[in-house]
């Protein structure tokens, strides 16, 4: 773990350590925050924000090559939302994932089943994911807004995966 993910983490059990369940879910005294890994998730406007008021429901990353979180995320894992540019506003729990290998089909089915808890009802959004080979989709719970946090991270992930669960074979 790079000196800014570990200075990050440590931030979020301070500022979380008022909060029954994350107090107690990040910090592994759970039994369970030990068996899963954290990520944290960089995200554009609205989608933050509707990932916030409990409008979004299901996160989703695309890709064109195989890369986080794609076959790295499981249910427990914890997500750390940060805003493009800015500071890390919010943390959630991944209850459920789905993995897709994409062709025309698949990005149908998931345009179907998914689309209201993605908030992706523009044609836009769906237009920009056609050319991609690869989708990972999270049902998270569990959101809790938090003081914004800065982040040290300078590179242009929008995924970085920040403790691994020890369990968790990496591809």
């Amino acid at each position: 773990m790079d000196d800014w993910q570990s200075e990050l983490l440590c931030q979020v059990k301070e500022t979380v350590k008022d909060d029954p369940f994350w107090s107690s879910y990040i910090s592994g005294s759970s039994g369970r925050s030990g068996a899963n890994s954290v990520h944290l998730a960089v995200f554009v406007e609205p989608f933050l924000s509707f990932i916030l008021q409990g409008r979004k429901t299901v996160e989703s990353r695309f890709s064109s090559r195989l890369r986080p979180p794609h076959k790295r995320v499981k249910k427990g894992d914890v997500v750390l939302l940060k805003r493009a540019g800015g500071a890390v506003v919010g943390i959630c729990r991944v209850s459920y994932v789905w993995f897709y290998t994409l062709d025309p089909e698949s990005l149908a089915l998931i345009y179907e089943r998914f689309a209201e808890a993605l908030c992706a009802d523009t044609p836009d959004f769906w237009e920009q994911r056609e050319g991609k080979s690869y989708a990972t989709l999270m049902k998270i719970n569990r959101v809790l807004p938090i003081e914004p946090l800065l982040c040290r991270k300078r590179d242009r992930r929008g995924w970085v995966v920040m403790r691994t669960d020890h369990n968790q074979r990496s591809p």
